[in-house]
């Protein structure tokens, strides 16, 4: 049987579900090649930083997207005012107030209220971490001032900004929206 150029054999002859979607349901977001894929649907954050947004849930305050960051040495200093989930696909990273290192392969759960610091080391050409992240962050800098926020909404709006400047469909990031 092939099936939208996927080839299985089905000696059993099962069928795929009749009414796979319930009336209302949103149709699946499905990304193919998120690491080789177009470069220009990287959202540039800073130097050296960008992130390729997957799905932002809009109705539950949360957000799935890459992190890349092309450069090395303190990124930032955050608390988080949800859980956030990572896992490393490229490189390394760490924070500063924990003794793990955190590199390809490595799964990081991070609880509410947690402040720390993430550190791209010196001989790391290029981290790529995988993020699903609730409610949002809250940055300081190093007296413990609070310097910024970021949640489903900026990262949306940081997206936008991009997507216009680069000439790029905006259907293409609604797509992602739920």
């Amino acid at each position: 049987m092939k099936d939208q150029g996927r080839a299985f054999s089905n000696p059993q002859g099962i069928q795929p579900a009749r009414d796979p979607f319930p009336a209302d349901a949103r149709p699946e977001i499905f990304c193919g090649d998120i690491l080789g894929g177009d470069p220009d649907l990287w959202v540039p954050q800073g130097p050296g930083v960008s992130f390729l947004p997957l799905c932002l849930g809009v109705t539950e305050g949360y957000y799935v997207n890459l992190l890349r960051v092309r450069k090395s040495g303190v990124l930032s200093c955050h608390r988080h005012t949800g859980t956030v989930h990572a896992h490393v696909l490229k490189g390394r990273w760490f924070y500063m107030e924990h003794a793990w290192v955190a590199s390809a392969g490595s799964y990081v759960m991070e609880s509410p209220g947690e402040t720390h610091t993430l550190v791209v080391p010196d001989d790391v050409d290029e981290m790529i971490t995988w993020f699903h992240v609730t409610g949002g962050y809250i940055y300081f800098d190093g007296d413990g001032r609070q310097t910024g926020y970021e949640d489903v909404f900026t990262k949306i709006d940081k997206a936008r900004a991009h997507y216009r400047q680069a000439g790029i469909d905006q259907s293409n990031l609604d797509r992602l929206l739920r």
